[in-house]
């Protein structure tokens, strides 16, 4: 149990990028309300992520992270969960089948509303209003009423949270995750992609596989790791009182745990020393995550992760690099070396995402396809070159068939972003160029066991 640490610790510490909220009243009666509903996730489940990822961290596993950019509640439909969670199950196939080692099942999901913004305030044509901060704290609507910080938002992403947590637990333990399902995984849309019909071809073989079980007297049936599948959620710990209001102590340690999701994150705008959010995340005992761009120095980074992980536990932290594509190879490697230096047991993973965001000529934010794919490239090639583990990918991506980011094979080009552009914050990938990712990933994962076995002999 960390020293000198209590749920609200925080609120001595310097907390950048949370809301203001004008109604203090408001503000308790809704930290009293989630205080008293029952925990989304349970202490268990997250020490069991905890040791999922600590294989991870020791080559044995590899991390698949991925979601939406900003849940909201227009968007909020059992049929966008599904689609989400099987482009998923999609991936951790194609990923499974190509590195020979398990994948652990990560999603942006059931929490992830709250945004950082870089000014409190907008302004359009002379009137300022708050900026949008996530639908659990305003509405995305350039409108007074609705760019209101709302205390009471809070509650109703609590509800849309347990919903979706109830229909994933639902397909991930019910038989939808069964590998003799593996072909109606792919959606209706993704016929029009060359990465589905190699996705046939793996789902064929896995069936083949199967079925040469069967034959040999092993009934899949009663396999249960081929009957369901462990899946786990996370979210940016971002608005710390509706995480605060959700930290509960174990009965079984007395380890507190945001019971928020499994896991949780701290952002690049938000990991600084003596920060109200490290300052939280240090006395829970979920694994966490932290962003690690450009204005990562190591010595700051071993500073983090003596306060974050004193005890040096595996599978405690993740690392999620985002540096953009032009800069991952240059910025990467000094941090690689001082972890490996020091002797963290870190799991290392790329968020190739964020430092990749350009204004398209259309005027829509976009992130360009082959950006994405360069830096996942030099991600590798900075490990390969440090001798260090490439353990996981972190992505913004969705089960809907959206006009977000250029490129891919599917050939988004620029004049088609605003055909379905309806991300809340920023773009995602689709189903396709999720897929296309995740074969492409896959070459990149047997590239390096090959490299590996090829050292070791």
């Amino acid at each position: 149990m960390a020293q000198n640490w209590t749920p609200d610790s925080w609120k001595a510490h310097e907390a950048r990028h949370l809301p203001r909220y004008d109604d203090a009243n408001a503000l308790a009666a809704a930290e009293t309300t989630l205080s008293n509903y029952p925990p989304l996730v349970f202490a268990g489940e997250a020490r069991a992520l905890k040791s999922d990822l600590a294989d991870v961290a020791e080559g044995k596993a590899f991390l698949l992270q991925g979601g939406d950019c900003a849940e909201s509640f227009a968007e909020f439909h059992p049929n966008n969960i599904r689609d989400t969670f099987r482009v998923l199950l999609q991936m951790a196939v194609v990923l499974t089948y190509a590195g020979k080692v398990p994948v652990v099942k990560v999603g942006r999901m059931a929490g992830q509303f709250a945004k950082p913004r870089s000014s409190d305030t907008e302004t359009k044509d002379g009137v300022t209003l708050p900026s949008y901060f996530g639908d659990n704290v305003n509405g995305i609507e350039f409108d007074p009423a609705q760019r209101k910080n709302d205390p009471e938002r809070m509650v109703r992403a609590y509800s849309q949270a347990a919903s979706t947590l109830n229909l994933l637990r639902a397909f991930a333990g019910g038989g939808y995750a069964n590998l003799r399902q593996v072909h109606n995984w792919t959606l209706d849309f993704m016929g029009r992609s060359p990465w589905a019909d190699k996705f046939a071809q793996t789902a064929d073989r896995i069936g083949e596989a199967l079925d040469f079980m069967e034959a040999c007297g092993v009934d899949p049936e009663t396999v249960p790791q081929l009957q369901r599948t462990s899946f786990y959620t996370s979210h940016e710990a971002l608005l710390l009182p509706y995480e605060q209001s959700l930290t509960r102590q174990d009965s079984l340690t007395g380890d507190w745990y945001d019971t928020s999701a499994h896991m949780v994150w701290i952002g690049d705008r938000t990991r600084f020393e003596g920060s109200a959010h490290i300052e939280f995340a240090r006395g829970i005992g979920n694994p966490l995550g932290m962003k690690c761009g450009p204005s990562m120095e190591p010595d700051v980074l071993l500073k983090l992760l003596d306060t974050l992980n004193p005890n040096r536990e595996a599978g405690r932290i993740t690392l999620i690099s985002r540096f953009g594509h032009d800069k991952v190879e240059a910025g990467l490697p000094k941090l690689l070396r001082a972890v490996k230096a020091e002797g963290h047991p870190v799991i290392w993973s790329c968020d190739p995402m964020h430092g990749n965001v350009v204004k398209s000529d259309s005027g829509y934010k976009t992130r360009p396809f082959d950006r994405i794919l360069t830096e996942v490239k030099g991600f590798f090639a900075a490990h390969r070159a440090e001798g260090t583990h490439a353990g996981g990918i972190h992505i913004e991506m969705t089960g809907q068939d959206v006009t977000e980011c250029v490129g891919g094979a599917v050939g988004i080009a620029d004049e088609r972003l605003g055909d379905r552009y309806h991300t809340h914050c920023d773009p995602r990938l689709n189903a396709a160029q999720s897929l296309e990712l995740a074969f492409l990933l896959a070459e990149m994962m047997t590239t390096e066991a090959g490299a590996t076995q090829a050292n070791a002999a």
